[in-house]
């Protein structure tokens, strides 16, 4: 078996076994003939033997492009021959367009949290009308329990969630219910804690910072072989890992000079890669920069990722369905339905704006004729949004069931991607709270004060000592799914109206069309309805705690070829007049006809 690694500094590279092969002697490298700074040895191996890097003759150090590290970061690697896997399943892959995500966090979607129990909990997904769904990292962190966003091995598997093998049963179990399964991956910096790089080469720059310290380097000296092992890592998941798309976490933190762009020279490869198995791939960015040039075609000057998170869409709509306005909220709390009606129809709220909460104008307008709608995603809650309050309180801790199915009819009925974080869909009273595990007393003491002065940045109320502690063990507790509760009301009530709307959007062709002249908005800001209309369908809430709204469905006087598909509480029709009144916090479906026949070529909206 060939083992290599990147050591550019170093004078000495030898192989050292461990685990049950540790009594053998460690094995000289040799430098590799014309690939400057790479060390190589080819030895006999198998699947499972331990082994380590040592430098110089220092101490072992992991494979930075280990696929396992059963000991967890800081221990030795451990071969994984992964043409041994049995698949089950063929799988041609699912697409983007006509998706909708599950954010899933595989350590609390379950008491258990392995993948083994969550496979085991995929049929709900099935019966719900999910596409896919959106793993949180799993990446190999300090300790048994944590978010994951501080993984420091990028080729490697969390071990207490079940490992490479734990991660490919699920993969494969997820494509028997017929979903794709995207994972979430962090190239913009790696946890504090068992990072080996630095010990390697220049995988870090001062050139750049980042809220995490120092930068990946992307575009100082060494940064080729840098951009080499996080692309081989990408397509490492999605080849031997048969996923079906990765998200880029916080890529505008990943500060890169040169041409092309990390990310394009991302992208191009991934796809590459999909029309090597024949199969869809697809990269999503989490972007707070609200640049067209995320999504645009490499062609084009683009970075060609194939969709990007709409954080102005959850704002938009956060602030409709609550009324906070603290932080990055105030920018949209002035007017919500307007800054809603404006991201259903524009995509960016922020588009050259000026943003109160930055002191600056943000953002660039995106051309929704040239970008697809769906290549924006949007929810009403995840994981940053929930976990980042200081008691991480989901929305059915402040709102009644009524703008609940609100705000499930406005994601699921927009022209974008819709995203689910899991438990959403039944009202899920369960918490989502930051946790840790760390083992460093210091950096634990570390996390703890900082979640403490960005929960007093963000102004939220309440006692700093009645926030949660990251570190306590209850804390990762209390986030865990409860599933007794689909069974009881209003939870059931609640899950069967996001099944009726899923079951709308996968069966009426108007609800997936991203052409924005087909989609159109009107609101009254004061009386708090919005209508959106979606071609030939027409989309209605009232946010309204305790007046009925009167809402203006129709635009040719009456309402007699209009039938409601769905509506919560209940369906509603329109007056002769054409007028839906609508209860308080309520929303209905309407269309001409039953819908079904809807083209996705009708003539565009006018509201």
């Amino acid at each position: 078996m060939l083992f290599e690694v990147w050591a550019p500094e170093a004078g000495r590279v030898a192989l050292q076994w461990a685990g049950d092969r540790a009594a053998e002697p460690a094995v000289p490298m040799e430098r590799a003939p014309g690939r400057a700074g790479w060390w190589r040895t080819e030895v006999p191996a198998n699947d499972g033997d331990r082994y380590s890097f040592r430098l110089d003759g220092g101490p072992p150090l992991p494979d930075p492009r280990a696929a396992r590290l059963p000991e967890g970061p800081g221990g030795p690697g451990a071969v994984v021959a992964h043409d041994r896997f049995a698949w089950r399943h063929p799988w041609p892959g699912r697409p983007l367009p006509g998706a909708v995500l599950y954010e899933l966090h595989i350590g609390t979607y379950t008491p258990e949290g392995t993948f083994d129990a969550a496979a085991a909990r995929l049929r709900h997904l099935a019966d719900l009308g999910i596409t896919h769904v959106s793993l949180m990292p799993v990446c190999p962190f300090p300790g048994t329990h944590g978010w994951g966003y501080d993984g420091v091995a990028p080729w490697a598997v969390h071990e207490p969630y079940g490992g490479p093998d734990g991660l490919k049963r699920f993969v494969d179990a997820a494509h028997g219910f017929g979903l794709g399964v995207v994972l979430d991956v962090v190239h913009n910096h790696l946890g504090p804690s068992g990072n080996p790089l630095p010990a390697f080469g220049p995988y870090f720059t001062d050139t750049h910072h980042t809220p995490w310290g120092a930068a990946v380097n992307l575009d100082a000296p060494g940064s080729d072989e840098v951009r080499g092992y996080f692309i081989g890592s990408a397509l490492s998941w999605l080849r031997d890992y048969r996923l079906d798309g990765l998200r880029l976490d916080a890529v505008h933190a990943l500060h890169d000079d040169r041409c092309p762009h990390f990310l394009a020279e991302l992208t191009a490869a991934v796809d590459a890669l999909a029309g090597q198995l024949r199969r869809p791939l697809f990269l999503v960015a989490e972007s707070d920069l609200n640049d067209p040039r995320t999504t645009a075609p490499r062609a084009g000057g683009g970075h060609g990722l194939h969709a990007q998170w709409n954080d102005d869409f959850h704002h938009a709509l956060h602030t409709a369905l609550t009324g906070e306005s603290q932080g990055y909220y105030g920018d949209f709390a002035r007017a919500p339905l307007a800054a809603l009606a404006k991201t259903l129809t524009g995509g960016f709220f922020h588009d050259g704006t000026h943003s109160a909460f930055r002191g600056r104008r943000h953002g660039a307008p995106l051309d929704l004729r040239v970008t697809p709608a769906y290549r924006l995603l949007a929810y009403a809650q995840t994981h940053d949004q929930i976990g980042n309050r200081a008691l991480g309180d989901r929305l059915a801790a402040g709102l009644s069931p009524g703008l609940l199915a609100c705000a499930a009819t406005l994601v699921l009925c927009s022209p974008f991607t819709p995203m689910l974080f899991m438990g959403e869909e039944w009202g899920a009273t369960t918490p989502w709270q930051y946790f840790t595990s760390h083992t460093d007393p210091e950096l634990a003491e570390a996390v703890r004060e900082g979640r403490r002065r960005e929960f007093a940045a963000h102004e939220w109320t309440g006692a700093a000592g009645d926030w949660p502690d990251p570190q306590d063990p209850a804390t990762r507790d209390r986030c865990v799914l409860d599933w007794t509760e689909p069974a009881r009301e209003p939870h059931t009530a609640l899950l069967a109206w996001y099944r009726t709307l899923l079951a709308l959007r996968h069966e009426l062709p108007p609800l997936t069309d991203p052409d924005p002249r087909h989609t159109a908005v009107r609101y009254d800001e004061e009386a708090r309805w919005l209508l959106l209309r979606r071609g030939p369908l027409r989309v209605a809430v009232n946010l309204a705690h305790d007046t009925t709204a009167a809402v203006p469905a129709v635009d040719d006087g009456g309402g007699t070829g209009l039938q409601a598909l769905a509506g919560w509480p209940g369906a509603r029709f329109p007056g002769a007049d054409g007028v839906l009144h609508l209860p308080p916090e309520s929303a209905v479906v309407l269309a001409r006809g039953n819908g079904r026949a809807c083209s996705p070529h009708s003539a565009p909206a006018s509201l």
